[in-house]
């Protein structure tokens, strides 16, 4: 619903939340250390600890493809969102005849996609969710954000770790990042300005308690 009732131009929209849901993968910080070692050990940037290199590439490798799964899972969280925003859209009357916010919008911009709501995320974050990522301790929140995206559009489940190359899980980020420029680039989008279309960023328990908040107080 829109937070204002001024001339349309000027109406500020809520989008639904994002909900982000914990990855379940049991990966302990240490391993994703360990495979930060391994990489500037294998890189000659440290000191090796004794591991030989076929050790240390085993590490890394393992590290990696712990990354992948990670960012996949956020990634299945970010596209329900972008599937439950055009959801929203369409039940928005006149919502859909509004012109686009940006002067350097795409040719045959007017279509609602769910690129219009990625570049939201990735390219014009909202003021809230920023701090609220930083407060999470997530700086690097775009290339996570466009890496997710970006192996969903490659994956529609997690791969097991024999069904990818070794170059591939070395440098996945470098694929993930193109993988996200050809989905923000595969068709004309609308274009969406941070100041009109905002939205809340939960975690999932986070958002569950306070639906659960809401609902005894209505009860009593």
């Amino acid at each position: 619903m829109p937070t204002s009732n001024p001339p349309a131009a000027e109406t500020v929209w809520d989008l639904p939340p994002l909900i982000l849901h914990p990855f379940n993968e049991r990966i302990p910080p240490s391993a994703l250390l360990d495979n930060s070692k391994a990489a500037l050990m294998l890189s000659g940037l440290i000191p090796s600890d004794g591991a030989d290199p076929e050790d240390l590439s085993r590490r890394l490798l393992a590290g990696r493809y712990g990354e992948v799964r990670m960012l996949f899972f956020l990634g299945k969280d970010v596209f329900r969102w972008m599937d439950q925003c055009l959801d929203w859209v369409a039940r928005m009357p006149g919502l859909s005849a509004e012109p686009s916010d940006a002067p350097g919008d795409k040719a045959g911009a007017g279509e609602w996609r769910a690129q219009s709501f990625a570049a939201l995320l990735t390219s014009s974050t909202p003021a809230d969710v920023k701090e609220k990522l930083l407060r999470w301790g997530v700086s690097d929140y775009t290339s996570i954000f466009c890496r997710a995206i970006g192996l969903n559009t490659l994956f529609t489940a997690p791969p097991a770790f024999e069904f990818l190359a070794e170059e591939f899980l070395r440098n996945y980020h470098r694929y993930a990042d193109s993988l996200f420029r050809c989905y923000l680039e595969s068709e004309p989008y609308r274009v969406l300005d941070p100041r009109r279309f905002q939205f809340v960023l939960y975690a999932s328990g986070e958002y569950s308690r306070m639906l659960e908040s809401q609902w005894e107080g209505e009860a009593g």
